[in-house]
């Protein structure tokens, strides 16, 4: 089959949304599918407001209706709710094509932590976006649970996989840092949360791998803390394997992937008790969720990395590919 993905997050950015995308085209094109990815790579771009790092499309309408025709492919998935997300979106409605659509990010939450928009508002513009979808993909049961309640309809499960070659326990003398280390892996941005972490008082020390539009600021207030910066591949895996406890502040992800990458690491995860950890940790003994972050820290921190790594073993990125696959709907 040939399949179009349609995303305004694409490379050179570094998010959840990219590694998803382009891990599960790979398992899709491994299955022996055709798969074409439509990104702000292809247009000229502006930086987004308060965020530069990601680009914007501008002038998608013609050119990426003209795109699409060329490619002619059997089924579109729009990723995003972006400038290209709604050119693609008026495409299909217009020449009667079906396509299925994802909520990878909670964007009205995102917005206001930027803006003084109201929730209600973005919710009833995020709603209106997904309506005509036929399959709305969500990679957890408490986003499932959270956007019915709101009003959205055709909703279907999509998870998430984790690479256990790459990510897996390590020594940890990778880190030449007083210990225990606790660690946070992910955009430096507003909408992580990040300061709740930062602000613990923790024995040993705190570690932040990433970079982002609020790093600048957060690495002046707190110089205390080790930031890496943004780490790749090996080094990244390496950065992972050697923490005795990952600390994920978020609480406007969807999933987070990074809970996978530290767990098939043999990290332990504390965690806030909201959707994306609720749904990867809670109940499975690899994590503590609290309220109190804090008191979430020191409790993961006695967690065995045999069991946080026997339970990623259970997320394939085979699996997800299947999933999304069984979630297109094809043009008849």
């Amino acid at each position: 089959m040939n399949i179009l993905i349609v995303t305004d997050a694409w490379f050179p950015q570094v998010n959840g949304v990219v590694r998803t995308i382009s891990t599960v085209r790979r398992e899709l094109e491994a299955m022996g599918h055709t798969v074409e990815v439509i990104g702000p790579d292809r247009f000229p771009t502006v930086p987004m407001p308060t965020y530069p790092e990601i680009r914007l499309a501008l002038g998608a309408g013609r050119r990426l209706w003209a795109m699409i025709d060329a490619l002619r492919p059997d089924c579109i998935h729009i990723a995003t709710e972006g400038p290209l997300g709604f050119a693609a979106r008026r495409y299909c409605l217009k020449r009667g094509k079906p396509f299925t659509t994802a909520y990878h990010t909670r964007f009205p939450e995102y917005v206001r932590d930027r803006l003084p928009v109201p929730l209600a508002f973005s919710y009833a513009v995020v709603r209106r976006f997904h309506r005509p979808s036929s399959a709305v993909m969500v990679a957890t049961q408490s986003i499932e649970n959270d956007l019915t309640a709101r009003g959205f309809s055709n909703i279907r499960r999509w998870t998430r996989g984790v690479d256990t070659d790459l990510f897996r326990p390590r020594e940890k003398a990778f880190l030449k840092v007083p210990r225990p280390v606790a660690m946070y892996v992910g955009r430096v941005a507003v909408e992580k949360n990040l300061e709740d972490f930062l602000k613990l008082d923790l024995p040993g020390s705190k570690v932040v791998v990433g970079d982002g539009p609020a790093r600048a600021d957060l690495q002046q207030k707190y110089p205390g803390v080790h930031w890496a910066g943004a780490r790749h591949g090996e080094e990244l895996a390496q950065y992972y394997a050697a923490a005795d406890v990952f600390v994920f502040p978020s609480r406007t992800d969807t999933f987070g992937l990074v809970l996978l990458e530290a767990l098939a690491s043999g990290v332990p995860v504390a965690a806030y008790p909201v959707p994306g950890p609720l749904d990867v940790v809670n109940g499975s003994g690899t994590g503590c969720l609290d309220e109190d972050l804090g008191r979430a820290v020191k409790g993961a921190l006695g967690i065995p990395a045999e069991r946080c790594r026997e339970y990623a073993l259970n997320y394939s990125w085979r699996r997800s590919a299947e999933q999304f696959l069984s979630n297109l709907r094809p043009f008849s």
